[in-house]
């Protein structure tokens, strides 16, 4: 791993791979730079690729000395990007690096950046009675306090449930069968720290980038999973009719990590997106 200090004197883990066009991946909430493993080889063929463990997540932890919200998390993703000079950058969010890309666009702009790619994200996490578009579509304020009591008592076990009981219902079985890939799940989960993820849970429910979609004056991509645990298509909709230059994709029969049941499907968009240097023409494969 490579290493970026922080201004705040935290050490960010990073990896980059291969030449050309950068490409900044932004994992999720509890996972860490391997999850874009399986897409190295092709895109560092292409691309520049940069990717992280954001702080409180992957080898940082127990090491972390901060709150790892998602407001720090931006600005560390600032400085990468002032550090390394990156111009014309594609950033890739998936989830949790979708809500810090769009906390990175509202704070420092789209200067830097050419190109967006969202997989599977509500700019709003939180439901109330005017905003039906995100966790399960009733994940209200009351119900998320109910959630992060559950981390506390058992962390691992709330992530689960917290995947299980969404709009997946191959995801639930799996559950409830405590199946291997479960067995294995719950075990990464239990070596986290639940302290730095619990308070970065909280930032990332407080934070409403429904105002932000506007002004991301860039080409953006948006893949969304058919069958999400999480968000319904007309969370994707929605997020597409609200970005000024944007095509959605929806992977059908697929969870909230579409690009990882359609990995070559991704890797293909995403080619021909960075490709272009426009949008692509919507489908839904």
């Amino acid at each position: 791993m490579e290493n970026l200090t922080a201004d705040d004197g935290e050490t960010i883990h990073l990896r980059i791979s291969g030449d050309g066009r950068p490409l900044v991946l932004l994992h999720g909430w509890t996972s860490s730079h391997r999850d874009w493993n399986p897409f190295i080889e092709p895109l560092a063929a292409d691309f520049r690729v940069l990717r992280w463990d954001a702080r409180g997540h992957g080898g940082h932890i127990p090491l972390t000395t901060t709150v790892p919200t998602v407001q720090r998390m931006a600005q560390d993703l600032h400085q990468l990007m002032a550090h390394h000079d990156l111009r014309d950058a594609i950033v890739v969010g998936h989830s949790m690096g979708a809500l810090t890309l769009w906390q990175y666009v509202r704070d420092f702009g789209c200067e830097r950046l050419g190109g967006a790619v969202i997989l599977d994200q509500s700019p709003r996490l939180l439901t109330d009675e005017n905003w039906k578009l995100g966790v399960y579509g009733d994940f209200d304020a009351k119900r998320n306090e109910a959630f992060m009591t559950e981390l506390r008592e058992d962390f691992a076990e709330g992530v689960l449930r917290l995947v299980a009981n969404g709009h997946n219902q191959a995801a639930r079985q799996a559950y409830e069968a405590n199946t291997a890939g479960i067995q294995t799940m719950r075990q990464r989960l239990q070596r986290l720290s639940p302290g730095a993820l619990i308070a970065c849970w909280d930032s990332l429910t407080a934070a409403d980038y429904r105002p932000v979609l506007a002004k991301m004056n860039i080409p953006a991509l948006l893949i969304y999973g058919g069958e999400s645990n999480f968000y319904s298509t007309e969370t994707a909709a929605y997020v597409a009719g609200h970005l000024p230059d944007a095509r959605l994709r929806i992977y059908k029969g697929v969870d909230h990590a579409p690009h990882l049941w359609r990995r070559e499907a991704f890797v293909a968009d995403l080619l021909a997106f960075a490709g272009s240097g426009r949008s692509i023409e919507s489908s839904h494969p």
